[in-house]
């Protein structure tokens, strides 16, 4: 392990320290923990940019291709009474129509099946 000396305002000494207290943890464990999730958190990023770039339209449109033309399960359905008050409404009304027609949702997305 290394040593950081580390300044903080006194107002988020304060608030790390609540919160430590609350956690029942000590101020170095709860700063630890913080700053593995935030390491942790660009890492993810990083790594779904990366996987991004190798990705291939041509193979996702295959593997798409072999999705059975059924209605959705109930329960996977597109949102519709939540979404009525949202300015994307048309949009979901669409897709939720054409969700059992994977040719259809493909033309929804420009892409081909």
């Amino acid at each position: 392990m290394s040593t950081l000396s580390l300044r903080l305002p006194e107002s988020l000494h304060r608030k790390i320290r609540e919160l430590a207290e609350r956690d029942d943890i000590s101020i170095n464990q709860f700063i630890a923990m913080a700053v593995a999730e935030k390491t942790s958190a660009l890492l993810t990023v990083d790594y779904l940019e990366d996987r991004g770039r190798r990705g291939s339209a041509a193979l996702f449109d295959r593997v798409l291709a072999r999705v059975p033309d059924v209605p959705p399960m109930p329960g996977d359905e597109l949102p519709t009474a939540k979404m009525s008050g949202c300015t994307r409404w048309p949009r979901y009304q669409e897709l939720n129509a054409a969700a059992g027609e994977p040719q259809a949702l493909a033309r929804q997305f420009g892409t081909t099946m």
